[in-house]
């Protein structure tokens, strides 16, 4: 269980980095949490972490940051990388679209402000929902479910996130401007192959 509520954590916390410009509410967290500044040393080690309001550090240096990683410089959505003719998939053929339908996953757009719903954001966020009921299944000891569960994590990982995300996930460390992105990247990277090396044991 408590491998679970661990892993869910994690997607949640990289979701929510990669999805969207941070907020202060988030950036306080990300300055003090103590297992944060573990997963991420080189912006633990930023003097301007500490040094700075939340305002210079979002306006002069995350937000601008994001934007290029995002929006300006590269593409965080799956189909650009699988499509042939790197189109982005918004309508119903999106490859995400019946699985998340399946699980019960339905994607904000208005909240997330994506253009489709394979951004990376949302698959990892999708991978957090997965975990959150494999959580509830244990909980309620319906082992079944929890193994189900785990199988649909692994299947999403190989069908979708490591088909792409990889490819993604290099450029944006090597185009990062900041620590926080820069170790993003690479956390996220080395989450995922890591946790697809764990199911993959299982299964």
């Amino acid at each position: 269980m408590d491998e679970i509520i661990a892993r869910s954590n994690i997607y949640a916390l990289l979701s929510r980095i990669l999805l969207q410009e941070l907020d202060e509410n988030v950036l306080d967290i990300l300055k003090v949490d103590p297992t944060v500044l573990d997963f991420f040393p080189h912006w633990n080690e930023w003097e301007q972490r500490t040094t700075l309001s939340n305002k210079e550090i979002l306006e002069e240096y995350l937000n601008p940051d994001f934007t290029n990683l995002s929006i300006l410089h590269l593409v965080p959505y799956e189909t650009f990388y699988t499509r042939s003719d790197q189109m982005i998939e918004t309508g119903g053929a999106n490859p995400v679209t019946d699985i998340y339908s399946a699980y019960d996953f339905l994607v904000d757009y208005e909240i997330a402000r994506v253009v489709s719903a394979d951004h990376i954001g949302i698959e990892l966020e999708f991978m957090h929902h997965l975990c959150e009921a494999q959580k509830k299944a244990f909980g309620e000891n319906d082992m079944d479910a929890v193994k189900e569960l785990e199988n649909v994590q692994h299947n999403f990982l190989n069908s979708h996130l490591l088909r792409w995300a990889p490819m993604y996930l290099i450029n944006m460390k090597y185009e990062a401007r900041t620590p926080l992105y820069y170790d993003s990247a690479e956390m996220t990277l080395e989450f995922l192959l890591n946790d697809n090396e764990i199911l993959s044991t299982r299964l």
